[in-house]
C-alpha cells in the first residue's frame, strides 16, 4: 500500500495523530535494535548470531 493510499483510507486527521503518538515513543535501546537487526537480516532463516561489539 503505498503512503497516498493510505492517506486516502485513513484521512489527514488520523495520520496526524498517529504521527504525534509516534513522535511520543522513546528511542529503542541498542539491545532492542541489535535483536531486531539480527532477526529482519534472514527473516526467512536462522537469526544469526550477536556481533562481537554487541554482545559485551
Amino acid at each position: 500500500m503505498t503512503r497516498a493510499e493510505r492517506l486516502a483510507i485513513l484521512g489527514p486527521d488520523v495520520v496526524a495523530q498517529i504521527h504525534a503518538r509516534v513522535k511520543e515513543a522513546p528511542e529503542p535501546s541498542d539491545e532492542l535494535v541489535e535483536k531486531l537487526r539480527r532477526i529482519m537480516t534472514n527473516p526467512a532463516g536462522g537469526i544469526p548470531a550477536l556481533r562481537p561489539e554487541a554482545s559485551s
